[in-house]
């Protein structure tokens, strides 16, 4: 039975705690499906094109993982990629009523869809999208924070001033 694990996030952008939960997923399943949201209430600073280029790049040379934007319910999204497993990651137990919540909605939603919840390396725990846009407002070092693909395609972003809470063009 081909187990596929669905990996839903706004990815503002991917970071290399995210990159890690992918790298471990694929060790689990048979595919991962990385599924970037739109996530308009969240005001992304990057499109959701760009975050779903750069999501690309950076997982490219693994295999059994794809990326698909979206903009509906996580559930419906996964039953039409059957997808039966929701992937998410887990930094800090701050995190974790949150995460919980949402499992217990989602599995509400849909009984067949289960959570799995990783933990990042201890290395890449603290990294968060929201720390790595800060960062960037201010021309701050994000090398050691994102995987490189992703690092060179922002900083190539001449054109973008990337300003708080704006996507960029």
């Amino acid at each position: 039975m081909h187990k596929i694990a669905l990996y839903p996030g706004t990815f503002d952008p991917i970071t290399n705690g995210h990159y890690d939960i992918i790298e471990r997923g694929i060790r689990l399943f048979d595919e991962v499906i990385v599924a970037v949201a739109e996530s308009r209430d969240k005001r992304p600073m990057f499109t959701l094109e760009e975050r779903v280029e750069m999501t690309k790049l950076a997982v490219a040379h693994l295999e059994r993982v794809r990326v698909v934007g979206f903009d509906n319910l996580t559930v419906e999204l996964a039953n039409t990629l059957d997808a039966t497993v929701l992937i998410r990651g887990l930094r800090a137990v701050s995190d974790f009523e949150f995460e919980l919540q949402l499992g217990y909605l989602n599995n509400s939603l849909d009984p067949k869809i289960e959570t799995v919840y990783l933990m990042p390396k201890l290395k890449h725990a603290f990294i968060s999208s929201s720390i790595v846009r800060n960062l960037l407002k201010f021309n701050g070092k994000t090398e050691h924070l994102l995987p490189a693909p992703v690092q060179d395609v922002i900083w190539s972003m001449k054109s973008c001033t990337l300003p708080e809470a704006t996507p960029c063009t």
